[in-house]
């Protein structure tokens, strides 16, 4: 898979997974931002829908293809496995940071395969599918962003996403943004002090 990585000095990795549209470079300015001595470890998605990248294909606006974003998200898992490997990664100490399709497909990895994730950060995540995995989530740690006046994402979608972490262990910190869809300088904020809380 097409990625960018990027080694710092510090022990911890922040795994980057862009928006429609983007790519591999999208996310690395925000990873600089969060913590500047993280591993920065960027995949690009591997569907393109007009000519926009993403991580899966959807059958509609805000209409997901489920069966694509699970294989999509094994396919991610392999990927991060073996970067892992090859990079020496310590999983207790990679977090997630995904934007739109990325954090919707964020949500989809620490579902399927928590061992490979500490936790992740959410920024404007719907909920891609009734969660029916039953991997447990316990010691997984989650911020989710959200915009109050995003018009992208279904009332109620973000409370649903809470549910089905906490459902299965994980801890959860959810906060709304006064803001839409895009990210602001509250967003990048909250998400540096979250993780610079992070053992």
């Amino acid at each position: 898979m097409e990625h960018r990585f990027e080694r710092e000095k510090g022990p911890g990795t922040l795994l980057l997974l862009h928006s429609t549209g983007g790519d591999e470079n999208q996310l690395i300015p925000v990873g600089r931002m969060l913590d500047p001595d993280a591993n920065l470890l960027s995949p690009r998605g591997q569907v393109e829908e007009a000519g926009a990248r993403r991580f899966f294909r959807r059958l509609g606006e805000g209409v997901f293809d489920l069966d694509d974003l699970r294989e999509k998200t094994l396919e991610l898992a392999g990927f991060l496995e073996a970067t892992e490997f090859e990079y020496d990664l310590d999983p207790a100490r990679l977090f997630a940071v995904g934007y739109s399709n990325g954090a919707n497909i964020g949500f989809s990895l620490l579902l399927a395969r928590p061992n490979l994730l500490a936790g992740a950060v959410l920024l404007r995540p719907m909920l891609p599918y009734a969660a029916q995995s039953t991997a447990g989530l316990n010691g997984k740690q989650v911020l989710v962003l959200s915009g109050q006046a995003d018009p992208s994402i279904p009332p109620g979608q973000v409370d649903e996403l809470e549910k089905a972490l906490r459902q299965r262990g994980a801890t959860v910190e959810v906060s709304w943004q006064p803001a839409g869809h895009a990210l602001g300088a509250a967003d990048y904020a909250a998400a540096r002090e979250w993780l610079q809380a992070r053992p």
